[in-house]
């Protein structure tokens, strides 16, 4: 095991300073340069030769997400953690920070009270992060269980055929979901047979831009919940930063319920609330996908999925920017199939058409 190095960017001295000193106080992690901005990170970086990089969003002169895609020109898988504000303007930055090639990010802490509680705040958000990303290739011991041998509930070779009833189709993701998301959703068909419900980890403002973005690339619409919506074919719905989304049946119709419970899993919303409410609601006829993601969020929600009949799939390790959220359902046995991220939305297209074909035959023809 080595320390992981990183290399911090912020045009802010006391920013460069507040984040060396956290970041070095942690014995595995290893601060190896500062830069002043993104021309002069990228002639740094190949001296200093990072594990990862934690970039500001808003910098003068070549600004944050230019230096990503800089980055990404001759680094396309360095981790880069963005460092961004909770305004709407940082928030749209990290936005395009990561279309264009960020992995993650980071929001500067706000209304804390003090300089120690900031710099706690940023201790819990950052470190687990470099840790998580940075665990495989530096060796690094997340003090997690050994990995369980992956067991499906459908064999390999059945998955072409299995294909079940579907009314609702449930997402849940973290760490690299926005890429994932604008990778799968574009892939779906515009005439959508079945609602779709999106958790991913994110502070309030950037599921509303995240979803505005997302819709600008779909055919379909796609909006950030809003308490009382009632769900309807055709549409997607991504759950409001700091609010966790469940659906409730009323009368004829399912409404999105949306509240402030406690976190689950230290996530607020949670995966696990939203698949245990459509697993109550739509029971067998539930389709369930786990992204990628930190933690383990979405696990037992997918085991009440399971129980009450429905579907889950779950995207690969090597696809994933972090295999945690989809790795702790896959070991537990829950995932019905593992598929690389390009094939999710083939997968799901197949599912979704097949059924659509088999609504279609009458009753007589089948009997005929």
């Amino acid at each position: 095991m080595r320390r992981i190095r990183v290399l911090i960017v912020d045009d802010a001295v006391v920013v460069r300073r507040l984040l060396s000193d956290i970041l070095s106080g942690d014995a595995e992690l290893e601060v190896v340069g500062t830069a002043a901005s993104g021309t002069i990170a990228l002639q740094k970086l190949p001296q200093l030769t990072p594990d990862v990089v934690t970039l500001d969003v808003e910098m003068p002169g070549l600004t944050g997400i230019e230096t990503v895609r800089e980055i990404r020109k001759q680094y396309p898988t360095l981790p880069v953690i963005m460092f961004s504000t909770l305004t709407e303007r940082g928030a749209g930055a990290t936005i395009d920070a990561l279309s264009a090639g960020a992995t993650d990010y980071v929001t500067k802490p706000a209304n804390v009270g003090s300089v120690a509680a900031g710099m706690q705040a940023v201790r819990e958000a950052i470190i687990p992060k470099i840790k998580s990303l940075c665990a495989r290739t530096c060796g690094i011991d997340l003090g997690a269980r050994a990995p369980s041998p992956v067991r499906l509930t459908v064999p390999a070779r059945a998955l072409q055929q299995a294909v079940a009833p579907v009314d609702v189709l449930a997402i849940g993701t973290s760490t690299g979901g926005p890429n994932a998301l604008g990778v799968l959703l574009p892939s779906m068909p515009a005439d959508l047979p079945v609602p779709i419900l999106i958790v991913q980890h994110m502070p309030p403002v950037f599921t509303k831009l995240l979803a505005e973005r997302l819709a600008s690339r779909c055919p379909f619409p796609i909006s950030e919940a809003r308490h009382g919506d009632v769900l309807v074919p055709g549409r997607v719905w991504i759950a409001p930063g700091d609010h966790h989304m469940v659906v409730k049946r009323s009368g004829t119709s399912v409404r999105i319920e949306l509240n402030q419970e406690p976190p689950e899993n230290s996530c607020r919303p949670a995966v696990d609330p939203l698949f245990r409410s459509v697993a109550q609601v739509y029971a067998e006829r539930t389709l369930a996908v786990v992204l990628t993601g930190m933690g383990y969020d979405g696990r037992r929600g997918a085991e009440a999925v399971r129980d009450a009949g429905g579907r889950v799939l779950v995207q690969d390790q090597a696809t994933s920017v972090v295999w945690g959220m989809p790795g702790a359902v896959a070991e537990a046995g829950i995932a019905e199939a593992l598929l690389p991220l390009e094939q999710i939305a083939p997968e799901l297209t197949r599912r979704l058409r097949a059924q659509r074909r088999t609504a279609a035959v009458t009753p007589q023809a089948r009997l005929a």
